[in-house]
């Protein structure tokens, strides 16, 4: 497959710049697949009791947290340079980098992988990670017009809660529930007219979408951290009783962050 047939067709819908980055995109998603494998090996390991107890679809959930730690962590500390990229600072809805384009394939790759795992366990995870994930991916694969790459970034940053929503969901799978640890677009306006219509609907729309899942899982994050702090007698819900209890009202603590909160 040569190089001029695949900018052609790149250019043809679109993204033509991704002629240049799809291998890392790809990449990207495959490590994502092996991400979870190495946390099959490598946590019965570290975590030989808490591991080995889980249920199937717990070990799983575990898993896909240890993806989405060590994505968020990776992204966050590669998004940083693009803050202070003077190419894309020159033009910051239209500009393009290279590296730009290297760490957005990341997070497409990374958005990729959690669409599709979202979707085959849907009846698990819910619609709203498919969404979520969905809507992720198609934003940033927007950034290969080129479209928004000096602001993507600023967006990833986002990503910076994950970690400690993640070790948060840890500390409860290895019995630490309760302990001081877990405790503890103005620039696009003058160049609108420049802008397609359907970019203008698609980033409107997956604000809007976005924002309302994360202000919805952000009050169902509040109520399960109020569950695990003590009570003024002293006494809070035991880890295996928060667990049955939220699992019967429908509010475990998977079922709130899923796989992760961005």
């Amino acid at each position: 497959m040569s190089a001029g047939w695949l900018e052609s067709f790149f250019t043809a819908v679109g993204l033509q710049k991704l002629a240049y980055h799809w291998q890392a995109l790809l990449f990207a998603t495959l490590a994502c697949n092996f991400t979870v494998g190495f946390s099959r090996i490598i946590s019965p390991i570290l975590f030989p009791k808490s591991y080995k107890q889980l249920s199937d679809r717990k070990r799983l959930s575990w898993d896909i947290h240890v993806v989405s730690l060590v994505h968020s962590v990776a992204i966050t500390a590669l998004s940083i340079p693009l803050l202070f990229d003077e190419t894309l600072q020159k033009d910051k809805v239209f500009g393009y980098d290279e590296y730009a384009g290297n760490v957005y394939a990341i997070a497409c790759g990374y958005f990729l992988w959690d669409s599709l795992v979202s979707l085959y366990y849907v009846r698990d995870f819910g619609v709203g990670f498919v969404v979520h994930g969905s809507v992720c991916f198609g934003v940033y694969l927007f950034a290969y017009r080129p479209f928004l790459n000096y602001y993507g970034a600023a967006f990833l940053m986002f990503e910076l809660s994950t970690p400690f929503l993640n070790l948060h969901w840890f500390m409860d799978k290895v019995g630490a529930t309760g302990s001081w640890l877990q405790i503890i677009n103005v620039s696009v306006l003058p160049v609108l007219d420049r802008v397609p219509l359907f970019l203008q609907v698609i980033y409107g729309g997956a604000n809007v979408v976005l924002n309302t899942l994360n202000v919805l899982w952000f009050f169902k994050m509040l109520n399960a951290v109020s569950r695990r702090i003590p009570k003024k007698n002293g006494q809070a819900k035991s880890p295996k009783a928060n667990i049955k209890d939220t699992i019967s009202s429908g509010e475990s603590w998977e079922n709130i962050n899923g796989k992760k909160i961005d």
